[in-house]
């Protein structure tokens, strides 16, 4: 049974093993934490040390080598690859570098993506994408294609898409990677504030240890293993 004690991730003995002409290369090795509900957690550490992979498998875009990884209950090893795709799409959202958004759509449109695809009712849908622009600051640019906005607002629209349909868990894998550093703090105490705002959990992958001080848990890779 689900109860708000149990933790939205608990990761346990992760490992991530990539064969190559080489020989074997360990991306995680014997990786085990737990996130709470609502709240943050930051993670850290250098390039190639295993945060990409470890996002990677905590949403099912990657198998581990080893170990279990449970998510609001439900262990992702244990399910074939519909079934992580339906979890996907119905709890987790997913926010990268780069803001992947269509050119040809307005920031409204791409907002109202994910809705669309899930079959919403017109009027759920406008209410939505109204709601979100709002809550991430760009409720004026909703008109405006991605081409028109600048860097900062564009990542604004990618993450109000990935709050479209309720996420139970937000993935952000270097959300301010391609931002200066000026957007790049205000689209993290945007992170902040929507995370508290839709009740969510999030993990979210930094270079900027900053970030550490707007999270309620840290967690630092180091070569694959918790550092």
């Amino acid at each position: 049974m689900i109860t708000q004690d149990t933790p939205m991730v608990t990761v346990s003995g992760l490992g991530r093993t990539y064969g190559s002409a080489g020989g074997d290369v360990h991306a995680l090795q014997d990786v085990s934490f737990s996130v709470e509900r609502g709240t943050i957690a930051a993670l850290v550490g250098r390039s190639g040390s295993g945060k990409t992979t470890l996002l990677n498998c905590l949403g099912g875009l990657d198998e581990p080598t080893s170990g279990t990884v449970v998510v609001d209950g439900i262990e992702l090893t244990s399910l074939d690859e519909r079934a992580r795709t339906a979890l996907r799409r119905d709890r987790l959202a997913f926010v990268f570098q780069t803001f992947g958004l269509l050119p040809m759509l307005s920031a409204a449109e791409n907002v109202g993506l994910p809705l669309r695809l899930r079959g919403a009712a017109a009027k759920e849908r406008t209410a939505r994408v109204a709601h979100l622009l709002d809550l991430v600051g760009i409720g004026a640019q909703a008109a405006q294609r991605p081409g028109e906005l600048s860097g900062g607002q564009q990542q604004r629209v990618a993450i109000a898409r990935a709050l479209a349909n309720s996420p139970r868990l937000l993935i952000a894998d270097e959300p301010t990677g391609q931002l200066d550093a000026e957007s790049g703090a205000s689209v993290m105490a945007l992170l902040q504030s929507v995370v508290r705002a839709e009740g969510m959990t999030a993990i979210i992958s930094t270079h900027d240890l900053s970030l550490q001080a707007m999270a309620d848990q840290t967690i630092r890779l180091a070569d694959g293993r918790l550092a």
